[in-house]
């Protein structure tokens, strides 16, 4: 496609810059990979224990370092080159999915060697996925950041889409171990993007400066900042109420719709699918509505929809609402991290980055739980839709009693 072409349509546009593209490219490879393994580890670790707490549990345990450890990753990748910062986590994450593909190869795979292995992956993501997002930040201009972060979250989720049915098949054909190597290999991709990555400008961050200053400098900025402070309490808020939908598709397909697995995938494909038309569709809905004016509007909405959602009364209906509710999940995300990017000085986007993964993963790995636990107790309808509202209710308010905060999401 030309890059006349690529310039007319704006949810592509970041594809005309050389750098982003083979960043992208790379990364698409490496997620399916990563999402085959998602699968792979799942069917093993439910066949060797029988127990769905531990696939659930080993799940968790990817996410849980971000919590503690996304803001030590956000102030070390503002010291760096980030290409070569991202190389380095890149690499380390393949030598850890080598050594799951070897140990299953040898017959010495264990659910504790998978467990350390998805504790020690954590860790990584943790402390290289702020400099990931700092660089797609820093090879696209900013009129072009918008489109570079949509395209990132359509990746994500074709990965999504085709990494657990790729996988499924390769678990099916050839064993649990293909799959991990298959993944293993994927990770070459992105190292080899790498390396024909030219054009980034170097870190600017003081290495004499501790890492706790780096780090708190970060909070100072995000504080006093307004529209990076807005865009961060919308993550949080997002992430605790909202997010968990993502990962409770089994109890809306088994114990609300008295449905089973089969719809299980119905619902996880169709927010895939929504997410992906959606992360397509951003750059051109960003140009005719303006960026803020349509994150406004994700902000407000979406709140009302995963309340439509959690209240389906059929699973037809249910497709349908978490279909949009997938598109305004990824469009309310990559705008925030967008109003993120877009309002801090280039050697504290990769700080900036790791705060906003921080309160995510806390936001949700908090919500899900207190969702989850409180569902057991009082109904699945009753606590999922009463968060949804909530979060409308906050956005509402908000939007009337504090209307200058909503004003920074156009400046």
């Amino acid at each position: 496609m030309s890059a006349l072409r690529l310039s007319r349509l704006s949810s592509l546009r970041a594809l005309r810059h050389r750098d982003f593209a083979l960043i992208l490219s790379g990364a698409a490879l490496s997620n399916i990979g990563t999402w085959m393994e998602v699968l792979a580890l799942g069917v093993y670790v439910t066949k060797v224990t029988g127990r769905a707490e531990w696939t659930g549990g080993i799940a968790a345990l990817t996410f849980l370092p971000a919590i503690v450890l996304s803001p030590f990753g956000g102030a070390l990748a503002d010291r760096f080159d980030r290409r070569r910062y991202v190389a380095l986590g890149t690499a380390l994450e393949f030598l850890l999915a080598g050594t799951l593909a070897t140990l299953a190869f040898t017959g010495n795979l264990t659910v504790g060697a998978v467990a350390a292995v998805s504790f020690l992956n954590g860790c990584v993501t943790s402390l290289f996925l702020p400099a990931f997002t700092a660089l797609i930040a820093s090879v696209v201009p900013k009129e072009d950041l918008h489109s570079a972060l949509s395209l990132d979250s359509a990746q994500y989720n074709v990965g999504r889409i085709c990494g657990p049915a790729l996988g499924a098949a390769v678990v099916s054909l050839a064993g649990v171990e293909w799959a991990l190597l298959v993944n293993a290999l994927s990770f070459l991709a992105v190292l080899v993007a790498l390396a024909f990555v030219r054009g980034v400008a170097p870190a600017e961050a003081p290495r004499s400066e501790s890492l706790w200053a780096g780090i708190a400098q970060g909070v100072k900025v995000a504080r006093e900042e307004p529209g990076i402070a807005l865009a961060l309490l919308g993550t949080l808020a997002v992430a605790f109420c909202i997010a968990p939908f993502t990962a409770l598709a089994p109890v809306m397909a088994i114990r609300v719709l008295n449905l089973d697995a089969g719809a299980t995938s119905l619902l996880v494909g169709a927010q895939g699918t929504g997410s992906l038309l959606a992360a397509l569709a951003a750059g051109s809905l960003a140009d005719r509505f303006g960026r803020g004016r349509l994150l406004e509007w994700c902000l407000l909405l979406i709140g009302l929809m995963a309340a439509a959602y959690w209240l389906s009364p059929s699973l037809p209906f249910a497709v349908v609402a978490v279909l949009g509710l997938g598109s305004l999940y990824m469009l309310t995300n990559t705008g925030l991290a967008t109003l993120c990017q877009s309002r801090v000085p280039g050697e504290l986007r990769a700080r900036i980055a790791s705060l906003s993964g921080m309160l995510l993963y806390a936001g949700f790995t908090a919500g899900v739980w207190l969702q989850g636990a409180l569902a057991d107790r009082l109904g699945v309808r009753l606590v999922t839709a009463i968060a949804a509202l909530s979060f409308f209710v906050l956005a509402v308010m908000l939007r009337s009693l504090r209307p200058r905060a909503f004003a920074v999401l156009e400046t």
